[in-house]
Formats: C-alpha cells, sequence, structure tokens
C-alpha cells in the first residue's frame, strides 16, 4: 500500500540547535530512495507503507547511535485506495485552482 506521510522528529535533549540532527535524518531519507520534500518544520515521504515505516524507524536508530537520548515524533500519515497520487500532484491541484482566481 501506497502512504505519503508528514514527518517531524524532534530530537530531546541534546541542546538548542538540532539543525545537525535534522541533517542527519535527511540523509537516512535520501539514502532510502523514498521521495521525499523537507519543508520547516519536518519532511514528505511518500512510497510503499514498509519502506516509509522502515525509513522512519531508521532516522530513530541513526540519532540514537549519533548520542541522541531521546526522540519524539509527530507522524501524520494518508492512505488512497481510489486513485495514486503524489505529493506534487496535491500541490498542482491547488496551484490550478489559484491561478484561476481573477
Amino acid at each position: 500500500m501506497q502512504v505519503m506521510v508528514d514527518l517531524c522528529i524532534v530530537p530531546i535533549g541534546i541542546g538548542v540547535s538540532l539543525s545537525p540532527y535534522i541533517a542527519q535524518c535527511q540523509r537516512v531519507i535520501a539514502a532510502s530512495g523514498l521521495s521525499a520534500q523537507m519543508h520547516p518544520y519536518g519532511t514528505v515521504i511518500e512510497g510503499e507503507w514498509d519502506a516509509v515505516m522502515t525509513c522512519v524507524k531508521a532516522c530513530h536508530e541513526a540519532l540514537h547511535a549519533d548520542g541522541v537520548p531521546r526522540v519524539f515524533t509527530n507522524l501524520k500519515m494518508g492512505t488512497r485506495t481510489d486513485k495514486l497520487q503524489h505529493m506534487q500532484d496535491k500541490i498542482l491541484s491547488v496551484e490550478a485552482l489559484l491561478a484561476a482566481d481573477p
């Protein structure tokens, strides 16, 4: 089953600057080969359910391996069975409506 998730990982117990740890997660996501798009408060990842969940787990494992004692994750997810839809399709749909505005 295809799934699209909005992943927000928050390393806890490592100080104020999170960007080195977020960069580490981005490396893990890129290595997974899944389609992903980072945004200011997380990353949207799409692909087969098991592959996406394996990627989320790998992000946790990488942060713990880097010395992060605690990881909090907020995960929003959606699936569809009526059609195959990618994250870019959702964006283009809204942009088309906006372009039609007077």
